[in-house]
């Protein structure tokens, strides 16, 4: 399922001070890069799929392999992976976002300084859609898309965010144009509270992050149910595709 994925090692501190490496999979060579920020599932065949989609595209696709077994789905076994990486993932932090947020932001500042990425775009879901977000802040990032973002899991009236990575993602987003999020309307785990909760931090005097609201029930909007609900699903890949193009092959 990795056939033409090349895979090296990234190592970088959290603030924390502790030093985080994960093993990372990339797809064609140095060009307009998107990093997919894996969802709790896993990297399993369908984000395998949406990888070679975008490289269809024309970009470089960069995977980041934080947890779980690579190829398959593990729901209920990365969920228990996930909490045993306490030092990494915080599932029910609220108005904080996970320290893994730190080594993604040197990953992305990595391809852009030392592996020849004109532009980064990346692409968070479920579990770390929330961190999609928090790394529009950095001006090593240039677009972004939150797909069903979730985290805190118990609380879905608050984001995954503190109060100064809001305020440093509301500038960014000022100066580059707003970002795209997006969620199944019945979905059960991104709730219409969470997409309330985005606008009310983003969109109190401007749009900054565009809600996409897609009718009927599902999760995994480019992922599980990519498939399944593809007459939702198809146009809002081609959204994706449309700000992407706009934002990473023009920059």
């Amino acid at each position: 399922m990795l056939d033409g994925f090349t895979q090296q090692s990234f190592s970088a501190p959290l603030q924390s001070g502790l030093q985080v490496e994960h093993d990372v999979y990339t797809l064609g060579a140095a060009a307009p890069t998107v990093v997919i920020i894996q969802e709790l599932p896993g990297i399993g065949p369908e984000t395998l799929d949406l990888a070679r989609r975008l490289h269809g595209e024309g970009y470089r696709v960069v995977l980041p392999h934080l947890f779980g077994p690579l190829g398959k789905v593990s729901l209920v076994g990365n969920l228990v992976r996930v909490f045993c990486l306490r030092k990494e993932f915080s599932l029910f932090a609220k108005n904080a976002s996970s320290p893994i947020v730190d080594w993604l932001k040197a990953l992305c500042q990595d391809l852009r300084t030392n592996q020849g990425a004109s532009a980064v775009g990346v692409i968070g879901m479920c579990l770390t859609g929330n961190f999609a977000i928090s790394l529009m802040a950095d001006d090593h990032i240039d677009a972004g898309v939150a797909s069903q973002p979730s985290m805190p899991l118990n609380d879905q009236d608050t984001l995954h965010m503190s109060a100064d990575e809001i305020a440093a993602a509301r500038q960014r987003l000022d100066e580059r144009g707003p970002m795209l999020a997006m969620r199944f309307e019945g979905d059960a785990i991104c709730k219409a509270a969470k997409f309330e909760a985005i606008d009310k931090a983003f969109n109190d005097d401007k749009e900054r992050v565009s809600l996409r609201t897609l009718p009927g029930k599902g999760h995994s909007v480019f992922t599980l149910d990519f498939a399944k609900r593809s007459e939702v699903t198809e146009p809002a890949f081609t959204e994706v595709l449309g700000y992407f193009d706009q934002r990473l092959k023009n920059a």
